[in-house]
């Protein structure tokens, strides 16, 4: 069956969005199907009067039932599409300057990069791919034979996220997709500090590639301080403060396997003057200010608070708690680095939130930078919902 004989047709009022390029259809804004599409199939959408919108793919086990890829009613999804799309993405990345074969790069970024459901991720000579969306599992074979084609990695991993294969329908396993699979952590430089990424059992893909220029933001500030690193993971944050000239640097996290890959990566770069610890953060900062101790500069890159729209609520207390006890642990003068990775925390709840820690701690907080994700990570003007990373660089006094 073509796509121009199956059509998903929109409520009345409910297309603008669509024209605005959005490319998300959920159920609650279709009327009808019509023509009978498979999960997976290429399906036209037009508005309630019928004229065409946009060309995507249905999902009939997803709240997003159709993810749309292009606009031009003459552009069809076939091999040389999906083809352009990934070419776009990786000159993109050369143009940042994010090339270095020695280094990381996320190549594709979804929806950012009009391939809604699929994350591409640049180790060394590795590629990661995540899968978010049955659309691009279904072309993963396609997608794979151009990376191959293009790119000439020594190999290719797949790494999944439960609750998205739920939420999608999907059934797929962590595995190699191509090539070798490295057989111990991935060496990668990022701004002269060299990391270890285990990269078939770290989180995400393996390493936080979005808070790339973010750590070497942070990092000078560190120069001559006491910093703190909560929720430290491997080290990033941790690694390029030490490297920046802090002059001690401690670093916590609540995975033992994070904490002894940073701890190798410590040593890896000569730095005697950061250790790390293994222990429930929150815990460990509430016995930190019993103690009395104090920190020049305290980092904290928190995982996701906020999985929905229903927990936000929860999600800011969360933030206001985890800040207050930061700002607690800060000298006056001190540097505040404040982290949210909550999609659903907007950027003015995130301000208000510290707006609120202020008032409670009694601590004047002055905002010096407010950054996001790093270039990588473009945002998509026309999907709030790629605008996820906040961080903010704060003075304390």
């Amino acid at each position: 069956m073509t796509s121009a004989s199956v059509r998903v047709v929109l409520r009345s009022g409910r297309a603008r969005p669509f024209w605005g390029r959005h490319p998300w259809v959920l159920a609650s804004a279709i009327d009808r199907v019509e023509g009978g599409p498979a999960d997976g199939d290429v399906v036209e959408l037009v508005s309630h009067t019928g004229h065409f919108v946009a060309r995507g793919i249905w999902n009939s086990r997803s709240r997003i039932r159709v993810r749309l890829y292009t606009w031009r009613p003459e552009e069809a999804l076939d091999e040389s599409f999906w083809g352009r799309r990934l070419e776009e993405a990786v000159q993109l990345r050369t143009l940042l300057g994010y090339d270095d074969p020695r280094g990381a790069t996320r190549l594709v970024y979804s929806e950012s990069d009009g391939l809604s459901g699929l994350i591409v991720d640049r180790y060394g000579p590795y590629l990661v791919v995540q899968v978010t969306a049955a659309a691009m599992a279904r072309r993963l074979p396609t997608v794979v034979d151009w990376l191959v084609q293009r790119l000439q990695p020594k190999g290719i991993l797949l790494r999944t996220d439960p609750a998205t294969l739920r939420a999608e329908g999907l059934v797929l396993e962590d595995k190699p997709l191509w090539g070798e699979a490295p057989p111990e952590p991935v060496e990668i430089w990022e701004h002269g500090v060299l990391y270890l990424v285990d990269l078939a059992q770290g989180q995400k893909t393996g390493f936080y590639l979005d808070q790339r220029e973010n750590r070497r933001g942070a990092a000078l500030y560190a120069r001559g301080r006491r910093v703190l690193d909560m929720f430290c993971y491997t080290g990033g944050f941790a690694l390029a403060a030490a490297a920046a000239g802090a002059e001690s640097v401690l670093g916590i996290d609540d995975s033992p396997k994070a904490v002894a890959l940073a701890q190798a990566n410590a040593q890896r770069n000569g730095l005697t003057n950061v250790r790390f610890e293994q222990g429930d953060c929150f815990k460990t900062m509430e016995r930190m200010r019993t103690e009395n101790q104090r920190f020049d500069c305290v980092v904290l890159d928190p995982p996701r608070f906020a999985r929905s729209r229903r927990s936000v609520r929860q999600a800011l207390r969360a933030y206001h708690w985890l800040n207050r006890l930061g700002v607690e642990l800060l000298q006056p003068g001190g540097i505040l680095v404040t982290c949210s990775c909550s999609g659903h925390v907007s950027r003015e709840d995130f301000f208000q939130m510290l707006m609120g820690v202020s008032e409670k701690s009694a601590r004047s907080i002055q905002i010096l930078q407010q950054r996001g994700a790093a270039p990588d990570h473009p945002v998509l003007a026309t999907c709030q919902e790629t605008e996820y990373l906040k961080c903010f660089i704060c003075r304390v006094e």
